[in-house]
């Protein structure tokens, strides 16, 4: 999941990287930046090309982008690489609506995902608010309870994950939180990708391409595979 190869499957590649920062590609415009635990930093930001609505966001680690999404408006998984590209199937079953998660408390969905390279997946599960919020570095998120399955085209579950994320209505964007995930062996392992950090244009650490919390913990979690962070909130 290396930052050359994803890169390369870009429609639309990043420009080089100034040092100790991160590009957007050309045609897009970022306006965040996320530093969460796990050693995982975010850029999120539009393209022009783009539908209204539609969000981008790469992540990276200690060397770099291993991960790129895009949702749309609705919160629905449009596309992302990591490093092999995924699109969102058309008519989904279920589709994922953001709108209905915050009016009414809860959002079911149930969709087909299909990789480049050929082969497919289908994930059901829903979004619930608990009703609490927290404020982390100045901003106020509703917390959500997730639950999460996908499964093959056979049936077989690949992998599963449950726990507590985060919302902001304005920004219709979800972040990650405390939760478990299954890879498809039976173990549910912790994992906790909570934001911790909001950075915007102009303050310091925006756009910055390193992650700033957990990189030296000696801890299991912390040499967790990158597929654990695809929860919810990650095509």
């Amino acid at each position: 999941m290396r930052k050359f190869v994803i890169l390369a499957c870009l429609t639309v590649p990043a420009a080089p990287a100034l040092a100790g920062t991160w590009t957007a590609p050309e045609g897009c415009e970022a306006f965040m930046t996320v530093q969460s635990k796990g050693c995982r930093v975010s850029h999120y930001y539009r393209c022009e090309a783009d539908q209204p609505g539609d969000q981008w966001r790469v992540d990276l680690d200690q060397e770099g982008p291993f991960f790129y999404s895009k949702i749309d408006s609705e919160g629905q998984w449009v596309e992302s690489y990591d490093p092999i590209k995924q699109t969102l199937d058309p008519s989904p079953a279920d589709p994922a609506s953001y709108s209905e998660l915050i009016a009414e408390g809860m959002d079911t969905w149930s969709f087909g995902l299909t990789k480049e390279d050929g082969t497919g997946s289908r994930a059901e599960g829903y979004d619930r608010l608990t009703g609490q919020s927290f404020v982390i570095d100045g901003i106020t998120l509703q917390q959500t309870e997730v639950d999460f399955t996908e499964y093959d085209l056979a049936g077989n579950v690949l992998r599963r994950s449950k726990g507590n994320e985060y919302v902001n209505p304005d920004w219709r964007l979800f972040f990650a939180g405390p939760g478990e995930t299954d890879l498809g062996d039976g173990q549910w392992l912790p994992i906790d990708g909570s934001p911790l950090q909001f950075v915007f244009p102009g303050e310091e650490g925006f756009l910055s391409n390193q992650p700033l919390f957990d990189c030296d913990a000696l801890t299991a979690e912390a040499d967790l595979p990158h597929s654990l962070w695809r929860a919810r909130y990650e095509p």
